[in-house]
């Protein structure tokens, strides 16, 4: 059909330093890729990165018209480009998580009523209660994160309902801590939005509902329920599900763009606005995860994404709705010590030569002769605790290893932490597991082939530039054949193919099943050891 075959979706990203746009036809293949850098093309909004950071250096804030204006200059990029606006039959989007927007009251009246004869952010210059939204740089909510976890009866329980323990960056201790330290604001607030939903209003025309996805990064959201927790709720601010609005399923279709953006740029009347969700969601929907897959981002930190079908929260790592299944879950768990401890031992044992790295690590054995080490540079967030720790093969604590074994040593440590702190939070290894590697370190073929191993799984590389983006433009056509009945999957089974590394060396299930055991039960020694000694203290 012609007219499907000239389609096209678009997928924004309204990320920490930039504002993006992929646009992708009915091929899936991407025809456009722009983006709007806020410090250097909006310099008026005096932003480092993105953001403000406060004298504190503990609060960290965004303008929100600046995520207006960034969407004014985009689109006239767009159109400056001869990019054609009649095509596109959906748009979707993700927010950088946990990020909240406080409109004024009034603020739906003007959205309801935009000229379009004007810039987007002339007519909303008004509309916020709070020039500036917090965003998940914040960590100034400590006190807010101790009072709602002892509201519900602990951190565990917290994580039961909402799928995380209080996190300060998390919306509902900034809600708590606005309604507190600025009650005149927090009276003039209309609706609360987070960065997703907010970007979805832009779109609307009206106030958007936040998604099951991104609502689950509040920690005021039942994740099982899927809506909001009274409990949670009450301890933020009162009155608070007003302000919230209603919750919505990720792969919803909320409406079709305001005229505002057909009379102003020619958009179709019948373009579908679907709704938008966190970067992390969008990023799983990127890299096409399924279910048993897993995506381990090898970075300065490292995160591991997971498809999961039976979650048991706990209190380290997240817990979230499925943005692109509803009956499933993701779940995200961050380390902090990854590529910069990779590269110290890069450093100190094979003199900075990634090249005798990896010879290292084929001179040793898989399950390096039953050594197993803990390299905490810094403080980890997974598990909480600091400092490097070696043990033997008898389990024996040693000062230090050789250095062909301290190599392999930092891979397995890390890896195995990896694969033990998935699989408490419900993630199964099944049949058909790919482990879908990024970021720097997935160049190199022996630290993947040490992945794979450990998991038991082949490991594929995937490219993930721009993948919330991209995650945000497949939703948006997957959204509209829903209706048909057919799965994300299917929707995008021509889409490229990840492209497969490495497979796991025979026999490695055999080595790694029992040493899996045995760094869990290391790794809880020394957690008790540490609640121990600042006990003491």
């Amino acid at each position: 059909m012609a007219e499907e075959a000239d389609s096209c979706f678009l997928g924004f990203d309204f990320s920490t330093q930039q504002l993006k746009v992929v646009a992708i036809d009915g091929d899936l293949e991407v025809i456009l890729q722009s983006s709007v850098q806020f410090d250097s093309e909006l310099p008026e909004f005096r932003t480092r990165g993105g953001v403000h950071i406060h004298e504190d250096k503990l609060t960290v804030t965004s303008p929100a018209l600046m995520f207006v204006k960034a969407l004014d200059v985009l689109l006239e990029k767009m159109r400056s480009a001869g990019f054609d606006f009649s095509r596109v039959r959906a748009v979707s989007g993700s927010g950088q998580q946990h990020g909240s927007v406080f409109w004024r009251k009034g603020a739906r009246q003007t959205l309801k009523h935009l000229d379009p004869q004007k810039h987007l952010h002339l007519q909303l210059q008004e509309c916020f209660a709070l020039q500036d939204c917090p965003v998940w740089m914040d960590s100034s909510t400590s006190d807010q994160c101790q009072f709602l976890e002892e509201a519900v009866g602990g951190a565990q329980r917290l994580a039961d309902v909402t799928g995380s323990r209080a996190y300060e960056r998390f919306t509902g201790s900034q809600i708590a801590k606005i309604y507190r330290s600025k009650p005149e604001e927090f009276s003039e607030t209309e609706r609360i939005s987070l960065i997703s939903s907010f970007a979805s209003s832009l779109f609307l025309g009206d106030y958007a509902p936040i998604d099951f996805s991104d609502g689950s990064g509040m920690n005021l959201m039942d994740i099982f329920e899927r809506r909001w927790s009274q409990v949670c709720l009450d301890s933020a601010a009162p009155q608070l599900a007003d302000r919230l609005g209603d919750l919505t399923p990720s792969a919803a279709v909320l409406g079709c763009v305001s005229l505002y953006f057909s009379e102003r740029f020619g958009f179709a009347q019948s373009c579908k606005v679907v709704a938008f969700t966190g970067d992390n969601p969008g990023s799983l929907a990127g890299m096409r995860l399924q279910e048993g897959d897993l995506a381990v981002s090898l970075g300065t930190s490292d995160t591991v994404f997971l498809w999961i079908r039976d979650p048991r929260p706990s209190i380290e790592g997240h817990i979230f709705c499925n943005p692109v299944d509803c009956s499933a879950y993701m779940a995200l768990i961050c380390f902090k010590n990854g590529s910069f401890t990779r590269e110290r031992i890069r450093d100190e044992c094979a003199g900075g030569s990634w090249e005798r790295f990896s010879s290292a690590l084929s001179s040793t054995p898989m399950g390096n002769h039953g050594n197993i080490g803990m390299y905490f540079d810094v403080m980890e967030i997974t598990p909480p605790a600091v400092g490097v720790h070696r043990f033997n093969a008898e389990g024996q604590r040693v000062s230090s290893f050789e250095q062909d074994v301290e190599i392999r040593a930092v891979l397995e440590g890390q890896f195995l932490a990896k694969r033990v702190h998935a699989e408490k939070l419900g993630y199964k290894i099944l049949p058909g597991t790919r482990v879908l590697a990024t970021g720097g370190a997935s160049s190199n073929k022996d630290i993947l082939q040490v992945l794979s191993d450990v998991f038991n799984a082949p490991v594929y590389t995937i490219d993930v530039t721009d993948s919330a983006c991209l995650g945000c433009a497949y939703r948006a056509l997957h959204a509209l054949e829903e209706e048909t009945g057919a799965s994300f999957s299917e929707t995008l089974r021509n889409a490229p193919d990840p492209q497969l590394a490495v497979r796991p060396t025979p026999g490695a299930q055999e080595v790694y099943a029992p040493l899996m055991l045995r760094y869990a039960a290391l790794e809880a020694q020394l957690l008790k050891d540490r609640q121990k000694s600042l006990h003491l203290l």
